[in-house]
C-alpha cells in the first residue's frame, strides 16, 4: 500500500530520478518552457515551486538551499535575478502544465510546462524598423 508515499518514481532508482528533476528545473529556468511527459511535468512542478519561493526571499541562506538542489551556478543566479522578482507578489502557483496530447512513437501523454510569468523580450515596432534600399 503506498499511504503517505509522496512524489513518482518515473521508472527510476534514486539518483538517476534527482538528476533528471535537476537537468528538468534547470532546462525549465534557462528556455522558460519545456515539452516533456504529463508525469515528469507534474514532477517537476512540485521540486520547482519550492525553489522559487526560496528565490523569493533572496538571501544567503535561501541561496545556499536552491543551490543545494540545483548545482549549477548560471541557473541560480537566473532564478534569482530573473524568474523571482516577477512573482514576488504571487503567493504560490508560479507553473502552468498545457496539456498537448499524445506522442505518436509511444502514445506517451505530452505536456508543456512554463512559468505563468514570463519574462517579455524587448518587442520592435514597425514604425521603427526601415527597409534597406537595393
Amino acid at each position: 500500500m503506498r499511504h503517505k508515499k509522496k512524489g513518482r518514481k518515473l521508472g527510476r532508482k534514486v539518483g538517476n530520478r534527482k538528476a533528471l528533476l535537476r537537468n528538468l528545473a534547470c532546462q525549465l529556468i534557462l528556455h522558460k518552457k519545456i515539452k516533456t511527459t504529463d508525469p515528469k511535468a507534474k514532477e517537476l512542478r512540485s521540486f520547482i515551486e519550492p525553489l522559487i519561493t526560496l528565490a523569493k526571499k533572496d538571501s544567503l541562506h535561501s541561496r545556499r538551499l536552491v543551490i543545494r538542489k540545483l548545482p549549477k551556478k548560471n541557473v541560480v543566479r537566473i532564478l534569482f535575478k530573473e524568474i523571482a522578482p516577477l512573482f514576488s507578489i504571487r503567493p504560490g502557483g508560479y507553473t502552468r502544465i498545457t496539456k498537448l496530447g499524445q506522442r505518436d512513437n509511444d502514445r506517451a501523454p505530452v505536456s508543456i510546462i512554463e512559468f505563468v510569468e514570463s519574462v517579455e523580450n524587448p518587442q520592435i515596432d514597425d514604425s521603427e524598423v526601415t527597409e534597406v534600399k537595393k
